[in-house]
């Protein structure tokens, strides 16, 4: 199977405050896919979205309980930037928008890592990996 996209689905406590957040990291939504009980956060057009749904929603699609980000981490989400410069970017407007810190920064060799939490505990990691390093 071909995969044409990927949508990634985090359960959120508040949908618009989930929109706020992302939206003053410089990401679009995809209004088709929103409405009040869902925001779909465009992560790289036509191709990675994240669904920030609101919890009673998620729920809807699990038999599972809804992991406490307060305690556990249930994903890595981790974006590819185009420099450190933007990596430091990104993780600082997180940071400065609600966003808690996630983990140390990381370099090793060529990659560069830092990372966040969103304002409901997701753990998100930005990558810069220098590919003229690697050859």
């Amino acid at each position: 199977m071909a995969v044409t996209s990927v949508f990634v689905n985090l359960p959120v406590k508040d949908v618009q405050r989930s929109r706020a957040f992302f939206g003053a990291l410089g990401y679009s939504f995809d209004e088709r896919f929103s409405d009040e009980k869902a925001a779909c956060l465009v992560l790289k057009e036509e191709s990675i979205f994240a669904m920030l749904l609101a919890e009673p929603f998620f729920k809807g699609f699990i038999k599972k309980e809804i992991a406490d980000t307060a305690s556990s981490t249930e994903v890595i989400t981790a974006l590819a930037a185009e420099s450190r410069e933007e990596v430091d970017r990104l993780v600082d407007t997180a940071l400065a928008s609600g966003g808690s810190p996630a983990s140390d920064t990381m370099e090793e060799g060529p990659m560069y890592v830092r990372s966040f939490q969103d304002p409901d505990g997701h753990h998100w990691e930005v990558v810069y990996m220098d590919m003229s390093a690697m050859q």
